[in-house]
């Protein structure tokens, strides 16, 4: 039995996928535990790729039970779609699960999202519009929607209902928008019962009866601990907990069942949306990266801001998840630089400081310290082992390891499936 976690360790968009992937035959249950289809992995086999953006990527992985738990909020539009797409591809879907416990993504909240983010202008959080933090800020205010409401149609009623008795003032009276209908919002989830129903499942139990006769189950966090919104860098966060913790909590598995968590990294940086980015690069080189690295949301398609590693930040997901391997991504991407810059401390009104400060004005004016690593011109695409990397790119890992304080346990060195050099197994082998 194994319980493995799998979390960015940067501001996402890492290559979580990627991770999935690798372990997706020893894997009997892949879940997902946070967020929404606000973020996505896009996991490449063979010639095929594959944006999925609510589904668990070992959706892709013939045998495995992909799971949304509770901690997901739920587009049933966008699950329809997503269901869809996959199956006119070949993808066996019959075997999703999704938690009735789970909230889920309403038409007003999408509207609000959208409405929000124009209102606050230069204030913008930076979100993707989809309705997630809405839907999020529904289940705090005790007021949401969940998927279990979807088979009681006069309690669903009852909860649109009060809902839109404060939003429709709000879009009417502030935003300036059209009222929002009880029968349509109703009516829009209605459609999606018959589909949904042989999906909905007690998926907390399922997963503790899992664990209990021996299966291994891999939690697959959405975003990253930097958009985490108890850890992140707030208020430029997701709405929900993206680190290990939130494992336990989106899905109903005791933390003393997780035995691996393991951590998400690029060999740079990247983050999209507004929030403070010390090492980013506003240059020529921050277009190189983007450009070398196809750093273009997989959601959204905007460009990604781009910048070199961060050992701090790392060394804090090292910390605040408890990681114990870390996955190196996209090392490939750095082929052909002469100097590799690597941030190992912050200088904060003339202070150095090496640890992620703990005041957000100290890290918004932090300016990153560099230490510079040579880098390597070889082709690394067909490297197997971690012999066959150039000394520099293999000298290059070694430090980040001593700076992150965790061991590299897997190194991406291209888009594919295959493109890794395993150096422990993730499952707890040497």
């Amino acid at each position: 039995m194994s319980a493995v976690v799998i979390v960015g360790a940067q501001w996402g968009d890492e290559g979580k996928g990627k991770a999935t992937d690798l372990l997706g035959d020893r894997i009997d249950y892949v879940v997902k535990f946070n967020g929404g289809n606000n973020a996505g992995h896009t996991v490449v086999i063979g010639d095929e790729k594959y944006a999925l953006h609510l589904l668990p990527s070992g959706i892709l992985t013939p045998g495995v039970v992909p799971v949304i738990g509770n901690g997901v909020v739920v587009d049933l539009d966008v699950l329809a779609e997503e269901l869809d797409g996959l199956a006119a591809r070949g993808v066996d879907v019959s075997k999703l699960l999704v938690s009735s416990d789970a909230h889920v993504v309403t038409l007003y909240h999408r509207t609000l999202d959208k409405v929000t983010e124009r209102f606050l202008g230069k204030r913008q959080i930076g979100t993707t519009g989809r309705g997630i933090g809405p839907s999020y800020a529904d289940k705090i205010n005790r007021i949401g929607v969940r998927i279990q409401d979807i088979f009681d149609e006069g309690i669903l009623r009852q909860k649109v209902e009060g809902a839109l008795d404060v939003k429709n003032h709000l879009l009417v009276k502030v935003y300036n928008r059209r009222a929002i209908s009880v029968d349509e919002v109703v009516d829009d989830l209605l459609v999606h019962r018959e589909r949904l129903e042989p999906m909905v499942a007690d998926t907390a139990l399922e997963l503790h009866r899992a664990l209990d006769r021996g299966d291994s189950v891999l939690f697959e966090g959405g975003q990253a601990t930097m958009l985490d919104v108890d850890h992140g860098t707030y208020p430029f966060v997701t709405s929900s907990n993206a680190t290990a913790g939130g494992a336990a909590t989106g899905s109903g598995i005791a933390p003393g069942r997780l035995d691996t968590v393991v951590g998400i990294v690029k060999a740079y940086t990247t983050r999209v949306g507004s929030g403070p980015f010390p090492t980013e690069l506003e240059d020529e080189w921050g277009d190189w990266l983007r450009e070398r690295g196809h750093e273009f949301g997989t959601t959204t398609g905007r460009p990604r801001r781009t910048g070199w590693f961060d050992a701090p930040i790392a060394r804090y997901a090292t910390r605040i998840n408890g990681i114990t391997d870390y996955v190196l991504t996209k090392l490939d991407v750095l082929t052909g630089l002469e100097e590799i810059p690597v941030c190992v401390g912050y200088d904060v009104e003339g202070k150095r400081v090496d640890e992620v400060p703990w005041s957000q004005s100290d890290f918004h004016h932090a300016k990153p310290v560099y230490e510079t690593f040579p880098g390597w011109s070889e082709n690394i695409d067909g490297a197997k082992d971690f012999a066959d990397l150039p000394q520099a790119a293999q000298d290059y890992v070694h430090a980040l390891e001593e700076m992150i304080h965790q061991r590299i346990s897997v190194i991406g060195v291209g888009p594919g499936r295959d493109e890794v050099i395993v150096r422990h197994d993730l499952l707890g082998g040497a």
